[in-house]
């Protein structure tokens, strides 16, 4: 059953399922850990300050299976969910998400529209921007004498520095990786890749690694893999790399070159018991400020233009006084050679993909 996700539609609804839940309480479900808690840090608790209202956090492990259910059963009691790109694009399609007016958006400081201020478009009318995160590589300060490895081919190039590498077990980013490492612009990797001779290169290009894979799934695996030794480099979320510099003391360097930047979204569920607060929530969160606060306490990339230039205004910005703009994965001077994912293809293109990763995995 396909839900109608206009904001006319949620109110309708959300008089009718309100009667349980206290208007003043917001269920905000995201994924948890040091994530989470920038989230509650940098807007969860200054909106329950400014409204006087109070946010229950859930967490998730992701994927739409419960959302669905709750929107099918008319038993709502999430009201706003931290939403991967493909999440936010079939949620919005199939009407468990509501579409969110833009008059209540908070605009700039010199007035641009919050549209106008994102470093890439808004998927649909259900999404407010969240955050960048980015797959890269890095490793171990001390880990190799001599040159340094600085660039995606580096990863690839085990003659060069030798040692295990640590990959994930999805072909996301790793194939667009493979592809610039093999000397594909960023701007063609796509289009090479969805056909049979550039997967093919790319897989070719894995090859070269094959025999020095170490798998992970975890995202606090890379981390342990480097640090123990068992692996000299590994791909893993720039998040945990610069977390662990930032609040652990721990010296991994970071290559920002080759890697693949992903959206976060926010989306309110059709049916939200609180749907008053939860657009009110959204547009606080989204907000340049409130973006900016973000980074205070988790090093991914506000996805607002704007935020960047207040964090950059106001270095050093992080939480324990020291400067963490040169951690985010977006910031001006490494976007030039960074690999921005490109959802739909994936969601266009992508099974076939997996499953032929999953093969070469098991090979």
């Amino acid at each position: 059953m396909k839900l109608s996700n206009t904001y006319k539609t949620a109110v309708a609804v959300f008089a009718v399922t309100a009667s349980g839940a206290l208007a003043s309480d917001l269920t905000v479900t995201s994924w948890g850990g040091g994530y989470t808690a920038s989230q509650q840090k940098a807007y969860g608790e200054p909106w329950e300050a400014k409204t006087g209202k109070s946010i229950h956090w859930e967490s998730y492990n992701g994927g739409l299976g419960e959302v669905r259910t709750q929107v099918e059963s008319g038993n709502v009691t999430w009201d706003i969910v931290d939403l991967l790109p493909d999440q936010i694009r079939t949620g919005c399609d199939e009407g468990l998400f509501v579409e969110i007016p833009d008059d209540i958006l908070i605009p700039t400081a010199d007035g641009k529209s919050m549209d106008e201020d994102l470093m890439v478009p808004r998927p649909n009318k259900c999404a407010v921007p969240q955050i960048w995160w980015s797959y890269q590589a890095f490793y171990n300060e001390g880990t190799f004498s001599g040159d340094q490895p600085d660039t995606i081919m580096d990863f690839f190039d085990v003659a060069k520095y030798p040692g295990k590498r640590g990959v994930h077990t999805w072909a996301n980013a790793i194939l667009e990786m493979a592809l610039f490492a093999d000397g594909v612009a960023k701007e063609d990797i796509y289009s090479t890749l969805e056909t049979e001779a550039g997967a093919d290169r790319a897989f070719a290009k894995l090859d070269t690694i094959k025999d020095d894979v170490v798998f992970w799934s975890s995202g606090s695996k890379p981390l342990e893999l480097v640090s123990s030794g068992e692996v000299s480099m590994s791909l893993a979320y720039n998040g945990r790399v610069g977390g662990a510099n930032l609040n652990d003391g721990t010296n991994f360097v970071s290559i920002w070159h080759g890697q693949v930047l992903e959206e976060e979204w926010l989306g309110i569920v059709n049916g939200s018991p609180n749907m008053e607060a939860a657009l009110d929530f959204v547009a606080f969160a989204s907000s340049p400020s409130a973006q900016a606060e973000q980074a205070r306490w988790i090093n991914y990339g506000p996805m607002r233009t704007s935020a960047l230039d207040i964090i950059a205004a106001g270095e050093p910005w992080f939480n324990t006084g020291v400067n963490v703009l040169e951690h985010m994965p977006n910031r001006q001077e490494v976007m030039g050679d960074s690999i921005v994912a490109d959802p739909d293809w994936w969601a266009d293109n992508g099974d076939e993909l997996q499953e032929r990763y999953q093969a070469w995995m098991g090979q």
